[in-house]
């Protein structure tokens, strides 16, 4: 309930399996984004609250321990419970990629991808191509929550394909059967990708038709307000929140007080502020990947995400994306007017944008919604992340 923007009651704890996610916000895999300091940053912000998920692991190159893939699922201590993204199109590598987590004790709860629309997974039948192909998605399913025993498996999809092929009704229905603990739902389609506006109504849709699970919203949330919209608007359990995250890992604290009814609590950082989270979240990348000078270039892309809004002069923002060093980013960054206030043209999109893609697909794949010939192990993707 809501009383002049306040919630007056806490909305109820999301229940992903045993664990309890309150209030109920979850940070989205994105490949080459939500990796160890990325989360670690937003967990901060949030004290704690909330449910922090993997980027992307491939199925395929976990069961052969490619390294990168085994760097990737390593959690912090301080992470629970932890939470593994998986992406196959295989049913027999996803069972034995979640059997492995399992019998190593790798994680607490398993997410299973079926919304990623990039060519290199959709062209393999994988991601957001996946659930139209309904048996194949069913026996990946039954898979993964066979071989998960006690661990909670949920699952992230679109609408479906495009238009004319949407999917997303009917993989609910097979994963309430098949004993998925929760569903997430991308209000887009492959062929939108990240373009145009998402469908809430359609999240509304699956929220009535699988009424037996959680199911949680995901799409322009770009504001703690836009999610409680979301949660009053289609009924949604809890939201998932990828692109609004981006450069702006303070904003779950925004969605930690929001949820909790202290609007007053928002986080408005100055450009200072802002300053000082970018070095923690180029060192933290330093230290997780083990030298310095790789994690400040590994971080250049999250430089403009950052500085959105602010007055930073195009020259400055191009020595910004070309830094090596700890040093010489702050060097760069003391050069700035520091004492910027959060501009309001600071929130909106960020990140990918485009839309009305043409959608890669294997040859035939439209042409049956259930034959799964000609998809086999050979068809997995050998690495991970970003």
């Amino acid at each position: 309930m809501r009383d002049n923007g306040r919630m007056t009651t806490l909305p109820p704890p999301l229940a992903i399996g045993p664990h309890t996610v309150q209030p109920p916000v979850v940070l989205a895999p994105m490949a080459g984004i939500t990796n160890a300091p990325f989360r670690t940053l937003c967990r901060e912000f949030s004290g704690g609250k909330g449910l922090f998920v993997s980027e992307m692991i491939t199925t395929r190159a976990l069961v052969e321990r490619n390294e990168k893939t085994m760097q990737l699922i390593h959690f912090d201590e301080t992470e629970k419970p932890r939470s593994i993204q998986l992406y196959g199109v295989d049913p027999a590598t996803v069972g034995k990629a979640v059997r492995m987590i399992v019998e190593e004790d790798r994680a607490d709860h398993i997410d299973l991808n079926f919304g990623c629309p990039v060519p290199k997974v959709t062209r393999k039948g994988g991601g957001s191509a996946l659930p139209y192909k309904r048996n194949l998605l069913r026996a990946i399913l039954r898979e993964a929550v066979a071989g998960a025993g006690d661990l909670p498996v949920t699952m992230k999809m679109r609408k479906g394909i495009d238009d004319d092929h949407l999917t997303y009704l009917d993989a609910g229905r097979i994963a309430v059967e098949e004993g998925v603990t929760a569903i997430a739902l991308h209000g887009r389609t492959t062929a939108q990708h990240y373009g145009g506006t998402a469908d809430w109504d359609a999240i509304a849709r699956l929220k009535e038709h699988v009424p037996e699970i959680p199911v949680l919203g995901n799409g322009d949330i770009w504001c703690a307000e836009d999610a409680l919209r979301m949660v009053r608007e289609t009924g949604c359990d809890g939201v998932v929140v990828g692109r609004g995250c981006l450069g702006r890992p303070w904003l779950f604290n925004d969605l930690v007080a929001a949820f909790e009814g202290r609007p007053e609590d928002f986080h408005k950082p100055t450009l200072r502020e802002v300053a000082r989270t970018m070095h923690r979240h180029a060192q933290l990348l330093g230290e997780w990947i083990g030298d310095e000078t790789r994690g400040v270039i590994d971080f250049r892309k999250h430089v403009a995400w950052y500085l959105k809004g602010f007055s930073v002069g195009s020259e400055m923002r191009k020595k910004l994306a070309v830094t090596s060093s700890l040093a010489e980013l702050d060097a760069h960054l003391s050069e700035l007017d520091l004492d910027q206030a959060w501009p309001e043209s600071a929130d909106g999109p960020r990140g990918r944008t485009s839309g009305n893609n043409r959608v890669v697909l294997p040859d035939g794949w439209l042409k049956d919604p259930y034959d799964c010939a000609g998809v086999s192990e050979d068809a997995e993707l050998d690495t991970s992340g970003g």
